[in-house]
């Protein structure tokens, strides 16, 4: 049985309808670039929630802030690249606090007083 996406889709019709906007403007966005809707088997645009994300940001900066297409693209491909070194720096950070963590228990087990093995324990009168 093929499995279905719990995503929710919206027909370009209907995110039109929403933003007050003309479905080809929303296509000239995707001819820029700028958009990249989903397609149904029958070629229909469908608009998931990271779709309209988007198209509010290009909304935004458009009407709101005034940027021409150009300026927008170069805007979300920096937020694309920031939100991927932010991405990296999570990583990475979080990889030198587990190699910070094993290098304070190997240091912890080197300076005990007692030191600790890892070899099993040997019960008395069976050597």
């Amino acid at each position: 049985m093929p499995r279905r996406s719990k995503r929710k889709y919206v027909m370009i019709s209907s995110v039109a309808e929403r933003y007050d906007i003309h479905p080809q403007t929303l296509r000239m966005y995707e001819r820029e670039g700028l958009l990249k809707p989903r397609r149904s088997e029958g070629n229909t645009r469908l608009y998931d929630d990271e779709a309209i994300a988007r198209l509010e940001s290009i909304l935004i900066l458009t009407r709101d802030m005034g940027v021409n297409l150009a300026g927008v693209e170069v805007i979300l491909r920096l937020q694309e690249q920031l939100e991927a070194m932010a991405a990296e720096r999570d990583r990475l950070r979080e990889l030198l606090d587990r190699q910070a963590r094993e290098r304070s228990t190997a240091i912890l087990r080197k300076h005990a007083l007692v030191r600790i093995r890892s070899a099993p324990l040997v019960k008395r009168g069976e050597s």
